[in-house]
């Protein structure tokens, strides 16, 4: 029998990641840029251009899993300058509490966002699998870039400026909302919590017209989709792909009125929560205001949270009191942990 503590639910951490990947993982044929910490998707020259290839796997949000499928893993194709063309789609229904209504439904969705997004529903499989507790659904994204255009997480320059479009935990906040409705009730309206589930939408976990407007706008050296571990995660990312430090405000990070409210009432920091819906980009300093401008003029918010440092700096956070610290670097994602503590075990 193995030995030692069992891991978390959620992804695996950086340095247990980094030790796999450094093991296993060795160069191919035509493999242009493989899996590390902070890449968002495997680059494949197929001669005629660069092939993006995605997987990602949804376990919340069951009643609009299909739609979440379909942006989340389309965003990390969106966030290497990448178009996201086709996707297929795992199924797997749980034995026991799944119907034909609910096999329809996640189709109905896949195929709607597909469409939204100008992709095409391609293949997969779909099964009902013994003991699951909710649907899952892993999907695979590919999509084409040309090689001019490949952005990585792995670009940041010291002195770029940080970005960070529609604010921490977006994703966090609509799970909370759909998840945890028995916490919630009679303590925040029912209007709050159904705005709240609608953050899939508005502002929306897509940000393929936010990476559309910045790279538009100026010269961006580094995109990131924060997704499980939340904007934390995130920078830390960048910071190990490129090989450099950083430093955030934390005035200056959006975490909207809606966002802290369901937090708090949950007891996990949106920093840490999972945060599709909102897009990291490094960008050159002079062209930083101008791309904050364009995204505006799009009715998409933003602000420059933080600069690249030099490496030797590490990755710290200015709080509004003006003391300097580390960012957390948070070893399971505040959902994740939320989730796992409700039921006493990981899901």
């Amino acid at each position: 029998m193995q030995e030692g503590p069992f891991l978390p639910a959620g992804k695996l951490g950086s340095r247990l990641l980094g030790k796999l990947l450094g093991r296993y993982v060795r160069p191919g044929p035509g493999l242009v840029v493989g899996p590390g910490i902070g890449i968002d998707a495997a680059v494949i020259d197929v001669g005629s251009g660069y092939l993006l290839a995605k997987s990602d796997p949804i376990t919340f949000a069951t009643d609009r899993i299909g739609l979440y499928a379909i942006h989340v893993n389309a965003n990390d194709i969106a966030v290497m300058g990448g178009r996201p063309k086709w996707f297929l789609a795992t199924v797997l229904l749980p034995e026991g509490r799944a119907r034909e209504a609910d096999a329809e439904a996640i189709f109905d969705q896949i195929a709607g966002a597909c469409r939204e997004i100008g992709a095409t529903l391609c293949g997969g499989h779909t099964e009902v699998t013994a003991g699951l507790a909710r649907p899952i659904v892993v999907g695979a994204m590919l999509g084409q870039v040309e090689p001019d255009r490949l952005v990585t997480a792995a670009g940041a320059r010291v002195h770029d400026k940080i970005i960070l479009t529609k604010g921490a935990a977006i994703e966090a906040t609509s799970i909370i909302a759909r998840e945890k409705g028995s916490v919630l009730q009679g303590r925040v309206s029912e209007a709050l919590i159904e705005r709240c589930r609608d953050f899939i939408v508005d502002p929306g976990i897509s940000v393929l017209r936010d990476v559309a407007v910045a790279t538009a706008a100026g010269e961006v050296h580094a995109m990131h989709d924060p997704t499980e571990g939340g904007v934390a995660a995130a920078l830390h990312e960048i910071a190990i792909a490129s090989g450099v430090g950083l430093e955030v405000r934390a005035e200056a990070i959006l975490v909207r009125p809606e966002t802290r409210r369901l937090c708090e009432m949950v007891g996990i920091d949106p920093l840490g929560a999972i945060a599709s819906g909102g897009l990291l980009a490094a960008v050159a300093p002079a062209d930083a205001e101008g791309i904050v401008a364009a995204l505006a003029v799009e009715g998409i918010e933003s602000a420059v949270i933080g600069e690249v440092r030099d490496p030797s700096g590490g990755v710290k956070i200015v709080e509004q009191d003006g003391l300097v610290r580390d960012l957390p670097d948070f070893a399971q994602d505040e959902i994740a942990r939320c989730f796992s503590q409700e039921t006493g075990k990981n899901i």
